[in-house]
C-alpha cells in the first residue's frame, strides 16, 4: 500500500518531533515513522532516566560529605525501586507521545524507514511517497573492533536493570561511562573504565579531568588509560575482559561490561544510496539549511545530521526548529551553535560552553584565564564539598566571555548563566555589574571573573 505525504519525519525525539508538528499545524499532511517506541532517545533512554537515576546517588552522595558535619544516618540505593520510580517517567512517553502526534492530525507509522528512491520510503510493508522528508533519527554506539563485541550491554540497557550486577566493566572514557559508572559506584558496585587513550573526557578541560578522575578514584572507580581493549570472553555468567596497555597486559572479571566508546548516526541500514542522500562519517551532508547536499527534498536534523553542532538534545530541537521555517517558508533559515552548553552529569559535575583553551589560543585571541579553586569557597564549603574549579577563557582586547568550564555540585546551573554572556557577547563588566540574590552559587560569578 503507497500513501502520500507533504512530510515524512524519520524519528520522534526532539530533532524530528517539532518539525512535525509545526509542519502539521500549518495544514501539510505528515507522516512520522520510528522503529522503537516514540519518544526518542532523551525521554526514553537517555538524559531523562539518567538523571532521576544522578538525583538519587547526588542524596547519597550529599550525605556521605555531610558526615561528621552534622549528618549522622546511612542511606543507601535501593536499586529496584529506583528503577520503579524512573519507569513513572519513561513508561507514560510512547503512548502519550503517539496520542498527541495523532490528535494533531500525524500519521504514525513502527518499523525500520529506507529509501527505495528519492522520495519513496519504506516501512514494513507501507510504501510511503513524501514531497519532503526528515532524516532525525539519532544515533546508535559505534561498532568496536573487539572480539566477542557481541557480549556488550548498551546505555539503553543498563537504564532498564532490574538488579545492579556487582561488577561492572565499561569500555571507553566518555560521558557515558563516568556518568554511569558514578551512579552504579554509589549504588555499592565494583566499576572499572576501560580507556585507550591517555585522557578521558577529551573535549573538557584537561585540568577539570584531573580532579574528577580524582573524584571517581575517591569513590572506588578503578581507572584503566591507555588500555585497549582485545576482547571480551563469556564464562558461564562472568565476562572476561582482556585489554593491553603496551607490553602489558589486563584482565578483569565483571558481571556486565557495558559499551560507553561513543555513537555514530543511526542511518547505515537506511539505503540512503536508493535515496540520492550523500553522507559522511558524522551523518547526512547537508547545507547551511540542513538540507541534503544531494537530494533537495530531504534535510537532517539531530544526530543523524553531518554538522558542527554537538550531540546535544537542546542542538537537535533547535534543528528541527530551523528545518521547519525552511520547509514552510523556503530555505533561510540557518542553526546557530555560537552556544552549545554541555553538562557530564557525574557527581561532582563536569560543565563547559564556548572555547576551550586552547581552542581560543589557535583562533589568535589574546586571552586571560582565569583558573581558580572554589573548592574552599562558602557556596562549596557549605556542604564540604572538596572538588569544585572553575575555569574562565576572556578575550583581552574586548573584555567579553569566551569560555567557561566548570566542575562542581553547581556546575550544570551555572554553566548557563555563562551560556547567556556568550550568547548576548556580555562582557566582564556587564556581568560583574548583575545582582544576584545571595548566597546563591550564581552570586559567585562576579568573583570568577
Amino acid at each position: 500500500m503507497e500513501q502520500k505525504f507533504d512530510l515524512i519525519v524519520i524519528g520522534t525525539g526532539s530533532g524530528g518531533s517539532t518539525a512535525a508538528a509545526k509542519c502539521s499545524k500549518a495544514g501539510w499532511k505528515v507522516a512520522v515513522i520510528d522503529s522503537r517506541p516514540f519518544g526518542g532517545t532523551c525521554a526514553l533512554r537517555g538524559c531523562d532516566p539518567k538523571k532521576v537515576l544522578v538525583g538519587a546517588v547526588d542524596m547519597i552522595e550529599g550525605m556521605e560529605r555531610m558526615k561528621g558535619k552534622g549528618i549522622t544516618s546511612d542511606a543507601s540505593i535501593n536499586w529496584p525501586e529506583l528503577m520503579a520510580f524512573k519507569r513513572t517517567f519513561t513508561e507514560p512517553v510512547p503512548d502519550s507521545r503517539a496520542k498527541g502526534l495523532q490528535k494533531a492530525g500525524i500519521d504514525t507509522f513502527h518499523g525500520r524507514a529506507s529509501f527505495i528512491s528519492e522520495e519513496k520510503i519504506q516501512v514494513g510493508e507501507e510504501v510511503l511517497e513524501g514531497k519532503h522528508i526528515l532524516i532525525a533519527n539519532g544515533a546508535k554506539p559505534v561498532s568496536l573492533p573487539i572480539e566477542g563485541s557481541e557480549h556488550l550491554t548498551f546505555s539503553d540497557e543498563f537504564l532498564e536493570l532490574d538488579e545492579l550486577p556487582a561488577r561492572l566493566i565499561f569500555v571507553g572514557g566518555g560521558y557515558i561511562s563516568f556518568e554511569f559508572a558514578h551512579i552504579a559506584a554509589r549504588a555499592g558496585a565494583e566499576v572499572h573504565i576501560i580507556h585507550r587513550g591517555k585522557r578521558p573526557l577529551e573535549h573538557f578541560e584537561p585540568e577539570l579531568v584531573d580532579l574528577l578522575m580524582e573524584k571517581s578514584k575517591e569513590i572506588g572507580i578503578h581507572l584503566h588509560l591507555n588500555t585497549e581493549v582485545k576482547s571480551i570472553e563469556k564464562k558461564d555468567s562472568t565476562f572476561i575482559v582482556t585489554g593491553t596497555n603496551g607490553s602489558e597486559s589486563l584482565q578483569l572479571e565483571g558481571d556486565l561490561v557495558l559499551h560507553g566508546a561513543g555513537r555514530v548516526p543511526e542511518i547505515d541500514d537506511m539505503q540512503l544510496d536508493k535515496g540520492n542522500v550523500t553522507r559522511e562519517k558524522r551523518g547526512v551532508s547537508v547545507n547551511k539549511y540542513l538540507q541534503s547536499t544531494s537530494n533537495p527534498r530531504v534535510y537532517a536534523a539531530g544526530d543523524a545530521a553531518a554538522t558542527e553542532g554537538l550531540p546535544l538534545t537542546p542542538i537537535a530541537s533547535m534543528e528541527s526548529h530551523v528545518v521547519a521555517a525552511n520547509l514552510l517558508n523556503g530555505n533561510h533559515r540557518t542553526p546557530n551553535y555560537k552556544v552549545m552548553p554541555t553538562v557530564v552529569f557525574t557527581l561532582p559535575k563536569l560543565a563547559s560552553v564556548g572555547l576551550s583553551e586552547e581552542q581560543a589560543r589557535q583562533k589568535g585571541y589574546k586571552v586571560k584565564v582565569n583558573q581558580i579553586d572554589t573548592s574552599d569557597w562558602y557556596t562549596y564549603k557549605r556542604t564540604n564539598e572538596q572538588h569544585a574549579m572553575v575555569k574562565v577563557i576572556i578575550d583581552e582586547d574586548s573584555s567579553r566571555l569566551l569560555g567557561a568550564h566548570l566542575i562542581s555540585q553547581e556546575a550544570d546551573e551555572l554553566i548557563n548563566h555563562f551560556a547567556t554572556a556568550i550568547q548576548f557577547n556580555l562582557t566582564v563588566n556587564d556581568l560583574k555589574q548583575m545582582i544576584y540574590a545571595y548566597p546563591t552559587a550564581a552570586s559567585d560569578l562576579g568573583y570568577m571573573l
